[in-house]
């Protein structure tokens, strides 16, 4: 109910249609209510059951003040213009009355999509927002296809399952409680046995319920698993062929999938049970009232006329549609929030990374980094240990060591992709948790090991995140990053575009790019990771000569598994097991012949 209510919190912007919407609904439900007056009254006068009523009576609000009033305006028809003419302005009336309510109800279903197309735009936002802040640790123990899943699916499932029998919540229990006050004023004594018997219906209904949401809940999971399957399987397509896996992967899919299925088998029987279900259930109840009520007009000491109970019988029928549609959405509501329990696991998730309320700005850098006495740890294990390093403006820093030494951790730090466990971090002498995360990272500039380019043109890639960029910009910095020549080449230029993750470009083609959207920026903070490791001899030298343009006159650090690419840093810092185990420039380094020098070796052997 907690999800449920949060989900319809989501409405609130939307009120004046929600209030149009029920407007529009007790109309219709009232020119129901005109339409079933008119059928005693119908009934006595066709039939000649009743004498003409020659005296208005005093309209008041109930049924049998509304049958009274309509009992003398059909008299009034009869006498003056025959019964011929009365029935046809009878028919006239109830087409006027069926109009009114269709149209009514129309009104109603229009004003209703923008409440529920708002509300499902707003949680949809609010998702992906919330996935482009949370810190990357949130994303290191859940797989994508599970996080793509509950974007889509699951805020696809909240809008059929909830949001498409939102209405059903207001207007079906106000039509229920219109027909049985109506219901009352005919028979108080027939009224209150149908209110016995109905609970026991609802309690039924209820009951087979409750299994639907831990079900779908468990469903949407296995979903998302098939959906990490294929992201996954797409993404490394290339490797499952090499490795002949394909087959592998079929099984896995199949397992999958079936399970999927079988479970799915399960709730749409649960779910497909509801209407028959309350049909039936319905429908035994109008027998209960059949039996009931015909005791009561054919018993000794009668209480009710036939043809009122006739009428009786008619609007208690049209209780049983609303109460099918409250039966069905409850079912279908079962599964939309276990839809939104998987949604509000995400808004739900602690933002690791915050920005205090009195952040300081900082858009100019001026003097320097300072690393001072830091630690931290992703789990239990320090992934760096009492880390203490100062970077002056205008210098180059290396950072080098074995694989798994922290190296990426500590320039991760840097932009606050995660925050420090013990010691702090200074940015121009200001603890950087104290400045606007913004202004942080719009300080730096970053070039990785894997090129993150974007399924669009050359010229959006470049111009990546900032607005109204010109053509002569764009070049510039794709000369300096030397990608012009290449770019030229293609066949639409700078509008070419270049696939999913650049899948159309070489590897040294996609750094190239990826240094041009750095140095468009002109960040006076470079960070590279390991910019030229995956690169061949020709693309490195391209590359390289790329970074030493763009490093020339800014701060930068260098992660670097290739030693040759940074002899020419003004200090080079050795990261062994989250330690600084060595730090000097690379002659120096050499003479202290330690693990720098090894590492040099190796590679000079190589």
């Amino acid at each position: 109910m907690k999800s449920y209510l949060r989900i319809l919190a989501y409405v609130k912007p939307y009120w004046v249609y929600a209030i149009l919407n029920v407007l529009f609904n007790i109309l219709t439900i009232l020119f129901s209510l005109f339409t079933f007056a008119m059928l005693a009254p119908f009934l006595n006068l066709l039939f000649e059951k009743s004498q003409m009523v020659t005296e208005k009576p005093d309209l008041s609000f109930s049924s049998d003040a509304l049958i009274d009033y309509l009992n003398y305006w059909m008299s009034q028809i009869i006498i003056s213009q025959g019964k011929m003419d009365a029935l046809l302005l009878i028919c006239m009336a109830l087409l006027g009355a069926f109009f009114l309510r269709n149209l009514a109800r129309f009104m109603s279903m229009y004003f209703l999509a923008n409440v529920r197309i708002g509300a499902v735009r707003d949680i949809r936002n609010q998702v992906f927002s919330k996935l482009l802040i949370l810190p990357l640790s949130f994303y290191s123990s859940r797989k994508k296809g599970d996080i793509m899943a509950r974007v889509t699916t699951d805020v696809q499932e909240v809008e059929y399952s909830i949001m498409n029998y939102m209405e059903m919540i207001i207007r079906d229990p106000i039509t229920i409680i219109a027909y049985f006050i109506f219901l009352l004023s005919m028979s108080p004594q027939l009224t209150l046995f149908v209110i016995i018997v109905l609970p026991v219906t609802g309690y039924i209904i209820g009951q087979i319920g409750k299994t639907l949401r831990k079900k779908s809940k468990v469903g949407q999971a296995r979903f998302a698993a098939m959906l990490s399957t294929i992201e996954e399987s797409i993404t490394g397509l290339r490797i499952i062929k090499a490795f002949n896996a394909i087959g592998f992967l079929d099984n896995k899919f199949y397992g999958q999938n079936k399970s999927y299925a079988d479970l799915s088998m399960g709730i749409y029987r649960r779910r497909d049970l509801s209407s028959p279900l309350s049909e039936f259930l319905s429908s035994v109840v109008i027998i209960f009232v059949l039996w009931y009520g015909g005791n009561l007009v054919l018993g000794k000491n009668s209480t009710i006329s036939a043809e009122v109970f006739i009428t009786y019988i008619a609007v208690f029928s049209q209780i049983i549609p609303p109460a099918k549609t409250f039966a069905t959405g409850f079912y279908s509501m079962q599964k939309g929030i276990a839809s939104a329990d998987r949604i509000f696991e995400i808004l739900d998730a602690e933002e690791i990374i915050e920005e205090k309320p009195n952040a300081k700005p900082i858009k100019d850098f001026k003097e320097g980094i300072e690393y001072r006495n830091v630690f931290f740890s992703y789990e239990k294990a320090y992934v760096l240990k009492n880390i203490n390093l100062k970077i002056h403006k205008g210098k180059i820093i290396a950072l080098v060591g074995p694989s798994g030494g922290g190296k990426s951790t500590l320039v991760d730090m840097l932009p606050r992709f995660y925050d420090v466990i013990k010691g702090d971090i200074f940015i121009d002498g200001i603890d950087l948790r104290d400045y606007k995360i913004n202004d942080i990272r719009g300080l730096m500039g970053m070039v990785t090991q894997e090129s993150i380019l974007f399924n669009d043109t050359v010229f959006n890639n470049i111009a990546f995140g900032l607005k109204g960029v010109s053509e002569d910009r764009i070049i510039e910095a794709a000369k300096i990053a030397n990608a012009h020549e290449f770019i030229e080449q293609m066949p639409e230029g700078y509008q070419t575009n270049i696939g999913d993750r650049g899948t159309k470009l070489s590897g040294g083609q996609k750094q190239r790019l990826s240094i041009a959207r750095a140095i468009l920026r002109n960040p006076p903070i470079l960070i590279m990771d390991e910019a030229t490791s995956s690169l061949d001899t020709e693309s490195e030298r391209l590359v390289q000569d790329a970074l030493s343009k763009v490093m020339s006159n800014r701060t930068s650090i260098v992660i670097a598994h290739r030693l040759s690419t940074i002899k020419f840093a003004d200090e080079i810092i050795v990261i062994q097991k989250g330690e600084i185990i060595e730090r000097g420039n690379h002659k120096k380094l050499l003479e202290k012949d330690g693990i720098y020098k090894k590492l040099h070796d190796l590679q000079t052997f190589a």
